[in-house]
């Protein structure tokens, strides 16, 4: 498990040894999120509230490229 990025209380890890499609997991106060990196969509929801939700797929967008980079690095290219 690699933390690739925080914002807003977020927590953004890609898991080493995880599956395709290019995905990152979000962690909050109380839950997580998958959220996929090459089709920006949410892939599932445990906990995350509303408000947090909404910053993670923002933050995703913002930094899909860097992300997606990091994803390649651990995982070889997509």
């Amino acid at each position: 498990m690699v933390t690739v990025h925080r914002a807003h209380g977020l927590r953004f890890i890609i898991y080493t040894q995880d599956h395709e499609p290019a995905h990152v997991h979000v962690r909050g106060q109380a839950g997580e999120a998958r959220i996929s990196l090459r089709e920006h969509g949410l892939v599932s929801n445990a906990g995350l509230s509303r408000t947090e939700l909404r910053r993670a797929m923002a933050e995703v967008q913002i930094e899909r490229e860097r992300l997606l980079a990091e994803w390649e690095r651990i995982h070889g290219p997509v």
